[in-house]
């Protein structure tokens, strides 16, 4: 079905030709017809635009109501007759820019909740959205059109840039953010990092986390993910890094430009990766680690030792993911061996 209006505000109509323009496309015939919404293949009516990629959904693009499709050109002759198709080297992407402009994300209304506390310092910037039971404390400074949504924490100092969305119970502490800066709901950046070390009488003594959290224009930090500030030096994630929720990094962690940190991975402090690498979902890595550009981590992956640039990763520990396959293969071999041979107590042969 259609985005349920009570929840994403609708924009529109547009006609197909600004549909197309939007998705990067010419001018398609029937241009000036008007279309009122987006909606998945199997749910789309003849007002409203999807988009198919993968042969996996051929069938369901050959079933569509779909008033236009965004398809490749691949996929371009299992369009049904009475839907239009749009053909573009990347579907997904230009549906993404079309849903974007029938629903287009939530501005700031402006004005700050009576229950706010607001510090006398503070610095906030013009149109911005303070709910309720936020919190900005002394000395921090909120660009113009922030948002901070219910129990929103900025902490004392800490400085957001333009256009700024901290989620309900998010928190940021010895933060300093550039420009469209998201944490979702209840994000913790710059706790204190783990760091200690055993004293004399069998206890602990806390090393003092000294340094920062630096996020780069456009970093998003998914729900529940935390962030450790540095020990010395800083925590820094790069312009446009995208972190996945329950995702936890610890301090002084470096991560370069547009890095994706799928859910449920732990990278240890110190540990550098360069630009545009993926670490995919579960996946481990021990510190001081160093991972180069345009890297890809397997899921569930066990990292132990340094990454070179452009290689793909997988098991663990963790290995060129092409021996990884043909280790698992050779052992899967081996267990039908076993088994085809009467032996499956998992004892060798030869005992």
């Amino acid at each position: 079905m259609a985005a349920d209006p009570r929840f994403h505000p609708a924009s529109g109509p547009f006609t197909l030709g600004d549909i197309a323009k939007r998705a990067g496309l010419q001018g398609p015939a029937e241009a000036e017809r008007l279309f009122r919404g987006v909606a998945p293949l199997s749910e789309a009516g003849p007002d409203e635009v999807s988009f198919a990629e993968g042969r996996r959904n051929a069938d369901a693009l050959r079933a569509t109501r779909a008033g236009a499709v965004l398809v490749s050109a691949a996929l371009a002759p299992e369009v049904p007759g009475g839907t239009i198709a749009l053909v573009t080297p990347s579907p997904q992407l230009g549906f993404a820019r079309v849903a974007a402009a029938f629903h287009p994300p939530a501005r700031p209304k402006g004005g700050i909740h009576p229950t706010a506390v607001i510090a006398a310092d503070a610095m906030i910037g013009e149109d911005c959205e303070i709910g309720p039971y936020a919190v900005v404390g002394e000395g921090a400074v909120l660009g113009p059109r922030c948002i901070l949504g219910p129990h929103a924490v900025v902490g004392a100092g800490c400085v957001f840039g333009a256009d700024g969305h901290l989620h309900a119970h998010a928190s940021a502490q010895f933060c300093v953010a550039g420009d469209r800066v998201v944490l979702h709901g209840g994000a913790r950046v710059g706790n204190e990092g783990f760091g200690f070390v055993p004293d004399d009488a069998g206890g602990f003594v806390t090393v003092p986390q000294l340094g920062r959290v630096v996020l780069g224009d456009g970093v998003e930090i998914g729900a529940n993910a935390c962030v450790d500030r540095g020990a010395a030096g800083d925590t820094v994630l790069g312009a446009g890094t995208r972190l996945d929720n329950l995702v936890m990094l610890g301090h002084n962690v470096r991560t370069g430009r547009g890095c994706v940190v799928v859910a449920q991975v732990g990278i240890s402090g110190s540990t550098v990766l360069g630009n545009h690498v993926t670490v995919a979902g579960q996946a481990g890595l021990a510190g001081h680690l160093k991972v180069g550009d345009r890297a890809r981590i397997g899921a569930q992956a066990g990292v132990l030792s340094d990454i070179p640039a452009g290689m793909d990763v997988f098991g663990t520990p963790a290995i060129p993911v092409r021996e990884a396959f043909r280790a698992a293969a050779t052992l899967r071999k081996l267990a039908a061996g076993r088994f085809r041979s009467g032996r499956r107590d998992g004892t060798d042969e030869t005992e």
